[in-house]
C-alpha cells in the first residue's frame, strides 16, 4: 500500500510540475535550495538538492511554483529552474525576486525576466560573509551586519554599509568584497511597502515553510529514491500551503503592480497629497 502511495504522489508530482502557469502573475517570488538525504542512492548521491519556487499573487496569497531536482544546487540547475517557468507560459515578470547568490539563476532571471527586480537574501549574504572572517569577530561582525538591514532608510543603510567596510575592509577584505559586490541588489526592498519588508529582505518564506517539511522527512528516515524524495516533498509542501498566510498589509501589492513609487516604504503620493 505505501509504494502504491507513493506511486500515485509520484504521478501527481509529475502532472503538477508540468501545468500551465499561462494567466498567473507571481508578484514577488522567492528561491532556495533545500537539501534531503536518500538511503538507498549511491554515495555521490544521498544528498539531493531541491530547488524551490515560491510566489505572491497579486492578492497576497503565497503559493508553490516549483519544486525541482537540483543536482547539488548547480547553476545549470537554476537556469533551467526559470526556463521552465517560460516554457509552461509564465509571461508576466515578477516585480521582485529574492534569492541567494548563485549566478545561474540572476542569468537566467535577466533572460527571462529581464524587468523583475533582484533582491539578495540577506541571512545568505550575512553568513557567506562572516565565513570568511575569525570566528572571534563573527559575533561582533554579525551585528554591525544587522544594521544595514534593519536601518529605518536607505540612506542609513548606506551609511552602515559603509560603517563596515571602513571597521573590517583592512583586516578581512574577502568578506567585505563579497559583501561590496552585491550592494544595490541586498537593498533593493527600501523600493517597496514598509510592511513587505519582512518578506523581501529573506528567503525565509521558503526556510521557514521547507523547516517543518525536513524534520518530517528526517522522522520518516529519507527516502529510498530521489524521485520518491521530491514526490514526498512536494505533497508535504502543497499540504502544507493551505494554512500558509497572506503577506502583510497585502493590499499595497496592487499599488507595487501600478507601479506606483516608494521610497523607504512610504507611497511618495502619500507624502505630495
Amino acid at each position: 500500500m505505501v509504494c502504491c502511495l507513493k506511486e500515485q504522489w509520484c504521478n501527481e508530482y509529475e502532472d503538477w510540475i508540468k501545468r500551465s502557469l499561462s494567466g498567473k502573475h507571481y508578484v514577488y517570488v522567492w528561491a532556495d535550495g533545500i537539501y534531503a538525504k536518500i538511503r538507498l542512492e549511491d554515495d555521490e548521491n544521498k544528498k539531493q538538492c531541491l530547488l524551490v519556487l515560491m510566489g505572491a499573487t497579486a492578492d497576497g496569497k503565497k503559493e508553490l511554483i516549483a519544486v525541482l531536482d537540483g543536482h547539488r544546487e548547480s547553476e545549470q540547475s537554476r537556469s533551467e529552474l526559470l526556463l521552465d517557468l517560460n516554457l509552461r507560459s509564465l509571461e508576466l515578470s515578477p516585480k521582485v525576486a529574492v534569492g541567494d547568490g548563485v549566478l545561474g539563476f540572476w542569468a537566467a532571471l535577466r533572460k527571462v525576466f529581464p524587468d523583475t527586480r533582484e533582491q539578495r537574501c540577506w541571512i545568505h549574504k550575512t553568513a557567506n560573509v562572516l565565513n570568511k572572517m575569525p570566528k572571534n569577530v563573527q559575533a561582533k561582525a554579525k551585528g554591525v551586519l544587522h544594521e544595514i538591514w534593519q536601518a529605518e532608510t536607505k540612506e542609513d543603510a548606506e551609511k552602515a554599509f559603509d560603517a563596515f567596510i571602513e571597521k573590517y575592509g583592512a583586516k578581512y577584505s574577502n568578506a567585505c568584497d563579497c559583501l561590496q559586490k552585491d550592494r544595490d541588489v541586498l537593498l533593493a526592498f527600501y523600493d517597496f511597502p514598509a510592511e513587505h519588508w519582512s518578506h523581501l529582505r529573506t528567503t525565509n518564506p521558503i526556510e521557514s515553510t521547507f523547516a517543518t517539511i525536513r524534520l518530517r522527512h528526517r522522522k520518516t528516515k529519507g527516502n529510498g529514491t530521489r524521485r520518491a524524495s521530491l514526490a514526498m516533498m512536494f505533497k508535504l509542501a502543497d499540504s502544507a500551503s493551505k494554512k500558509w498566510r497572506r503577506l502583510n498589509c497585502h493590499e499595497k501589492i496592487t499599488l507595487v503592480l501600478e507601479g506606483r513609487t516608494f521610497k523607504d516604504g512610504i507611497l511618495q503620493d502619500e507624502i505630495a497629497a
